[in-house]
């Protein structure tokens, strides 16, 4: 489990446009915020990730960058943002299952064509949505086992007028006795 205020495991996955995306060097000023999908045959994943490219200007006016990952391979997700239509937002792909399992991610297995008519892979992750501070320590985490009810990034901007106002530290990072 991912502990608050303690280093996130190294993430380093190649990118459609922005090149190779290492974590501990991608340089935000206040945080990256690091969403893993399921993938181009979940259409909920979708609308949610063009939420997250509408707003992706707002996240860096406050000192956020973002990035989409996930386990598809290149060509799949490049369909995947093709879909979205944000070209501000980075798009990770070829996320293995192991490091998925690092940040503890769910993994599922297929269940076939989608709704949309996509092939599900044979194992892929479930959602999560990390906040990473620029020294490699979690802010803020969201796994999911289902590909719905996740956080709503407009909420989270305007959390983050608050957080940085008050420089309010990430909770939950108390592992003793309880």
């Amino acid at each position: 489990m991912l502990i608050p205020r303690q280093p996130v495991p190294g993430l380093t996955v190649d990118t459609l446009d922005a090149g190779p995306f290492d974590l501990s060097t991608d340089g935000a000023e206040f945080a990256t915020l690091v969403v893993f999908y399921r993938g181009l045959h979940c259409p909920i994943c979708a609308t949610y990730l063009k939420e997250l490219g509408r707003l992706t200007p707002d996240f860096a006016a406050k000192g956020v960058k973002t990035i989409a990952i996930s386990s598809d391979d290149q060509d799949r997700a490049r369909q995947m943002a093709d879909k979205v239509g944000y070209p501000e937002l980075r798009f990770g792909y070829g996320l293995s299952l192991e490091k998925a399992r690092e940040w503890g991610l769910f993994i599922s297995t297929s269940r076939g064509t989608t709704s949309i008519g996509i092939e599900e892979p044979a194992l892929f992750s479930e959602p999560g949505v990390f906040l990473v501070k620029p020294d490699g320590t979690l802010y803020f985490a969201s796994v999911q086992t289902m590909p719905f009810v996740r956080p709503h990034f407009s909420e989270m901007i305007g959390a983050l007028d608050f957080v940085q106002k008050n420089d309010y530290p990430a909770r939950g990072e108390y592992t003793g006795a309880v």
